[in-house]
């Protein structure tokens, strides 16, 4: 289990939709909100079914003291967002204080900002922290069509040309090696994005002989390379057997089964909560960047808290006792 964080009651405050899809919230919380810096994000208590749950949201500069986050509703993921789009202003929430593990290292002559999607949330308060200090950036935002770009407006406005905005039906995708290319050596990147976007980068950096201490990144855990699709796993060493639906993480079903798992991050940042997979029946969707390509190649190993099994079946082994 996670220990460590503060929660606190919250009230919803305004609700506005900034792109197709997605809305973001102004949360006043309990107490106020000590100073975050960009990156930084809160967990939400939500309610999936019957039963609470935790989701996690990037925090985006906003009025002093209050925090504000923008939620992409996904009708087919598991259920957080169709909770946080049901919320009215005046709802009240528990959120926890921001904590941050996607920060600045402010030591780069310049910054190359990339955004896929929803990934804006947490680069958008980079780029703007970056411009207030006068520090040299670039930020790349790409989307599947204009109606999905959110606060781009806020981004002209504030970068100029200096941001640049793409869109799969017009322009077509970022050129990921040219803005790389176009990056000093002694520059740093920032990615947010889609699954797909972060692995091509990856291997662009390390094709290029770039410092991978100098490449930082973060990931949304709804976002894999398969659907979301039903699967069985088997418990070893036990009669557990959980079927974890489509809008169930593995390590929701595993808690809810009895089995006492650790976790803390729940973004597949931390692998605390990885399990071994004994037998596999099907494919993984390893959703998660704590383990390596390699490693994930390997399918020896599973993030319970973001990666799945494409449909099939899997034995795996918690190495922790049924409670």
């Amino acid at each position: 289990m996670r220990s460590g964080q503060e929660w606190r009651g919250a009230t919803v405050g305004r609700i506005r939709d900034v792109a197709e899809d997605i809305r973001s919230f102004e949360i006043a919380v309990e107490g106020g909100v000590p100073t975050f810096d960009p990156g930084a994000h809160i967990c939400i208590e939500v309610i999936v079914g019957d039963r609470p749950a935790v989701r996690s949201y990037s925090c985006i500069p906003g009025r002093p003291g209050r925090v504000t986050i923008a939620v992409k509703y996904h009708p087919n993921s598991r259920g957080g967002s169709r909770w946080m789009w049901s919320l009215v202003e005046g709802a009240h929430v528990r959120v926890t204080l921001p904590e941050n593990r996607f920060e600045l290292s402010w030591r780069a002559s310049s910054y190359l900002l990339v955004a896929g999607g929803i990934g804006i949330t947490p680069i958008l308060g980079m780029a703007e922290a970056l411009n207030e200090a006068g520090r040299l950036l670039r930020l790349v935002y790409g989307v599947r069509d204009r109606a999905q770009l959110a606060f781009a407006d806020r981004l002209r406005d504030r970068l100029g040309d200096r941001a640049a905005f793409f869109t799969d039906d017009e322009t077509g995708p970022i050129d990921l090696g040219a803005e790389i290319d176009a990056l000093p050596g002694d520059g740093e990147l920032y990615i947010c994005g889609p699954i797909g976007m972060l692995n091509a980068v990856k291997a662009l950096w390390t094709q290029r002989g770039r410092p991978i201490s100098r490449l930082r990144y973060e990931v949304f855990g709804d976002s894999g390379e398969h659907p979301e699709l039903p699967f069985t796993v088997d418990v070893l060493n036990s009669d557990v057997s959980v079927t974890v639906a489509s809008d169930t993480s593995l390590l929701d079903a595993l808690t809810d089964a009895g089995i006492d798992m650790i976790w803390d991050c729940r973004r597949g940042e931390c692998g605390l909560c990885a399990v071994d997979i004994v037998e596999l029946e099907g494919e993984t969707d390893h959703r998660d960047v704590f383990f390596s390509d390699t490693e994930k190649r390997e399918n020896a190993r599973l993030c319970t808290c973001v990666s799945r099994l494409v449909g099939g079946r899997a034995t795996i082994d918690t190495g922790l006792r049924i409670q």
